[in-house]
């Protein structure tokens, strides 16, 4: 279970620095706020997706459950 958890994170943090990296900005609109801004900076993205791939290692790296 936690090989799967750890797998799971890191590759949403790489997809989500797969994403920073194609956007400049980001416009969230809701009904009653209006509308706001969110700008990641130059580092994020390579952070995440570093993050990311060290988090991937790290699950191949658990052992499996061995099953009796």
């Amino acid at each position: 279970m936690w090989r799967a958890f750890f797998l799971a994170v890191g590759i949403t943090a790489m997809l989500l620095g797969a994403e920073c990296l194609a956007v400049d900005k980001v416009i969230v609109r809701s009904p009653s706020d209006g509308a706001g801004e969110i700008s990641p900076p130059d580092w994020a993205p390579w952070s995440m997706i570093s993050a990311g791939a060290v988090t991937v290692l790290y699950s191949f790296t658990i052992p499996q459950r061995v099953k009796g």
